[in-house]
């Protein structure tokens, strides 16, 4: 009967180890910005901690979880690996999470209920009695993500000193038009906005006309576009620091201070 208890007891606190090991954070704003919430376990509600949708980035430090839009896991349910998911608006899941829970080791999912592959996450926290320091931090450089490209449609009007018929102002409307539309679009669908483009562009330029000095003057729709950093955040930080005279690297998910806690092999620490 001892033995049982023993065995039994053993295998209760194996359990809770694992518990304790596996680790996920989301944030209340894309890249890993804003409140944020932790948990080493399951949650079929995330109202009881005032945090139902409201996720745009998780962090899972180990195993897999599981995310569903409902509550109780119900609903629309993504598994993310261990990693960095800076959004979560890819997966439809920003604003929507309201229950995850840990997935069992040997649980097999299709291709098709992971989420996107996640940058690589290590795990910092503290081991058990390890002595930490202080790393001098000697260079950050923040990686930006892809910039934000803004597109539009001008129309323009155009005068030539030109006393030509209209059947040559229609066929460079045409051209026109197909150049623009062959910019949008692969494929069949590509060669579909290149025949459309070219359609609309001849019916501009058939409509050219004389202003009262004689010269003639049509109409063009023109696509600008125009390319901003302004609202790119970093995707992480690529930080160096020196622990003893060796020099180390690693990426970060936020901006570091002057020092990074490491342990006495110069492995970083929560």
């Amino acid at each position: 009967m001892h033995t049982y208890w023993r065995t039994a007891l053993a295998l209760a606190v194996a359990a809770i180890a694992t518990q304790a090991a596996a680790q996920v954070t989301f944030y209340e704003r894309e890249g890993f910005e804003g409140r944020s919430f932790t948990t080493g376990r399951q949650v079929s509600n995330f109202q009881q901690y005032g945090f139902n949708d409201r996720a745009s980035s998780v962090v899972v430090l180990s195993d897999r979880w599981e995310a569903c839009v409902d509550s109780r896991y119900r609903g629309n349910c993504t598994v993310l690996r261990p990693g960095r998911y800076a959004s979560l608006a890819a997966m439809g899941l920003n604003d929507r999470v309201s229950s995850v829970r840990i997935v069992a080791g040997n649980a097999r999912f299709d291709d098709d209920r992971y989420a996107p592959d996640p940058l690589p996450v290590y795990d910092n926290r503290r081991r058990n009695n390890e002595r930490l320091y202080q790393a001098h931090v000697t260079s950050v450089r923040a990686i930006l993500g892809s910039a934000e490209q803004r597109c539009w449609v001008e129309r323009e009007q155009v005068s030539e000193n030109r006393r030509d018929t209209n059947v040559p102002g229609a066929i460079m409307g045409a051209l026109i038009g197909g150049v623009l539309g062959h910019q949008v679009g692969g494929g069949r669908g590509r060669d579909l906005a290149t025949a459309g483009g070219a359609a609309a562009g001849a019916v501009v330029g058939a409509n050219i006309g004389r202003d009262r000095n004689g010269q003639q003057t049509y109409t063009q729709d023109v696509q600008r576009c125009t390319t901003s950093h302004r609202h790119t955040r970093p995707e992480y930080w690529d930080v160096t620091y020196d622990f003893r005279g060796v020099e180390h690297r690693v990426q970060m998910a936020y901006a570091p201070g002057s020092t990074v806690t490491v342990n006495r092999r110069g492995e970083p620490r929560n």
